[in-house]
C-alpha cells in the first residue's frame, strides 16, 4: 500500500512550479520571449569563465577515480579545508574542515541540519514571508514548524510575536537572509535582537535552541545594504549554504553546512550529518563539483544585473501605485497586490501574459513576488504589459 501522506501532497503542488509550468505551455503559444514570467528563481546570469576552465582542467589532467568516484560521507577533506580557511577569512570565524559537511545544494544542508538538532514534535520557528518548501523540509522529519507572523512595515522580523511563540518546545530558529521571498537582508540590529532573545530563552529553559541560517543569496546584496553574517552574532548556529545563487549552479546540488565552533557539541555534528545521510540519500555530492568550486571559493557569477532590474521594477511599481520594501538582495521583489485576494490579482495578471506568485504560500496574504532573474531587456519590456494591466484591472 502507498503512503498516504505523499498521495495527499500531489494534491499540493508547488505554486511556484505550476505557474512556471503555465508559463513554458503559454511560450510555445506565442513565443517565450513574449512571456513575463516572473515565477522561478532560477539564476539568469552565466557561471564564472574561471569554473568552466577549472572543470576542464580537472577533467584533462586529474586522476578520473578522484573526479568521478565517491567522496568521503563528509566531503572531500582538503575541500572542507579549504571552505573553513575561505569563511574564516571572509568572517573572522575559527571553522576548521571538521565544521563543514558538503551537502546537496542548502536544501540538503537543511534536511541534515533540521535532523541534528531537533526531535519528532519538537517545533521549528521560522518567520514570515518564508520559502515554501520548509514545511516539507521541517514537518516531514517529525518535527513541527510553525510561522511567526510578518512584519509587513518593514518585513524584518516581528519580535513581539516571535517572544510570545519561542515556548520551551522549540529546538530551532530557522531563519532565510537575505530574504525570499522579500528580497529584504535582516539588518545587525535584527540579528543582535534576535541573538539576544534566543540566549535569554536558552538560559531560561535549560536547553539549547540552535539557529538554522538559510543562505543560497549570501553573495547577493546590493550597495551599501548591511549584511551580518548570523553566526557572529550567536554561537549556536548552523549556517546552511549553496552556491546555485552566487555561481550560477543550481543543476549542480553543491552546498554546505558550517557547524559553528562555539555551539554545543561542534565537533560531532558534522559527523553526525554523515549518519543521517544514511537515511536520507542527500550522501556524497558530486566530487567534481565539490573539487570544482573549491577553486573559485572567492568568485561569484556577474551578480550586478539583479540590481539593475531590481532598481528598474522597484522603480515602476512604486510609480504606479504599488506599496513595496525596497529589496536589499536575492532577485525578488514582493509588492503589495492591489487587492486583497493575492491569486485572483495573479490570475488577472496571465491575461497580459505576466507571472506573477501570489504570496498565499509565503505565510503572509496580499502580496506577490516577481523573481527578476531573467534579462534586464525583458524586463524593459515587461513594464509597457505591467501598465496595461493595472490600468485596464485597477483603473484610479
Amino acid at each position: 500500500m502507498i503512503v498516504q501522506k505523499y498521495k495527499d501532497m500531489l494534491q499540493a503542488k508547488s505554486v511556484i512550479r505550476q505557474l512556471s509550468e503555465f508559463a513554458t505551455a503559454r511560450g510555445k503559444e506565442i513565443g517565450y520571449e513574449n512571456v513575463f514570467d516572473y515565477s522561478l528563481g532560477n539564476p539568469s546570469v552565466p557561471v564564472p569563465q574561471q569554473f568552466t576552465d577549472t572543470m576542464i582542467d580537472l577533467l584533462q589532467h586529474r586522476d578520473p577515480m578522484e573526479l568521478h568516484g565517491y567522496s568521503q560521507s563528509l566531503g572531500i577533506p582538503a575541500v572542507r579545508d579549504q571552505i573553513a580557511a575561505s569563511l574564516n577569512k571572509r568572517f573572522g570565524m575559527s571553522y576548521t574542515g571538521n565544521h563543514i559537511f558538503m551537502a546537496t545544494g542548502a536544501a540538503g544542508a537543511i534536511a541534515h541540519a533540521v535532523r541534528c538538532v531537533s526531535e519528532p514534535g519538537d517545533e521549528i520557528l521560522t518567520f514570515a514571508p518564508y520559502f515554501p518548501e520548509y514545511g516539507p523540509y521541517i514537518n516531514l522529519t517529525g518535527a513541527v514548524l510553525r510561522v511567526v507572523p510578518a512584519d509587513t512595515g518593514s518585513f524584518q522580523i516581528n519580535f513581539e510575536a516571535f517572544e510570545e511563540m519561542l515556548t520551551k518546545k522549540v529546538a530551532a530558529v530557522l531563519i532565510n537572509t537575505p530574504n525570499n521571498p522579500s528580497g529584504v537582508v535582516y539588518s545587525t540590529e535584527t540579528i543582535r535582537t534576535l541573538a539576544e532573545i534566543m540566549s535569554r530563552k536558552q538560559e531560561e529553559y535549560g536547553h539549547d535552541i540552535f539557529l538554522i541560517s538559510d543562505e543560497p543569496y549570501r553573495e547577493i546584496v546590493f550597495a551599501g545594504v548591511d549584511s551580518p553574517y548570523p553566526s557572529k552574532f550567536y554561537d549556536n548556529t548552523l549556517s546552511c549554504y549553496s552556491f546555485s545563487k552566487s555561481l550560477s549552479l543550481p543543476g549542480e546540488r553543491i552546498g554546505y553546512v558550517a557547524v559553528n565552533p562555539k555551539c554545543t557539541d561542534a565537533e560531532l555534528i558534522s559527523t553526525m550529518c554523515s549518519q543521517i545521510s544514511r537515511g536520507t540519500g542527500h550522501n556524497c555530492p558530486p566530487s567534481i563539483i565539490q573539487l570544482a568550486v573549491a577553486q573559485v571559493l572567492d568568485l561569484t557569477a556577474d551578480l550586478s544585473v539583479y540590481e539593475t532590474n531590481m532598481n528598474i521594477l522597484y522603480q515602476e511599481l512604486t510609480d504606479l501605485g504599488f506599496e513595496c520594501v525596497k529589496p536589499g538582495g536575492t532577485f525578488y521583489i514582493f509588492p503589495k497586490a492591489l487587492e486583497e485576494d493575492a491569486v485572483a490579482f495573479s490570475e488577472k495578471a496571465k491575461k497580459y501574459d505576466l507571472i506573477l506568485v501570489p504570496s498565499d504560500t509565503f505565510g503572509v496574504t496580499g502580496y506577490v513576488r516577481l523573481a527578476y532573474c531573467i534579462d534586464t531587456e525583458k524586463v524593459e519590456r515587461s513594464l509597457d504589459a505591467l501598465r496595461k494591466f493595472v490600468k485596464s484591472e485597477y483603473p484610479r
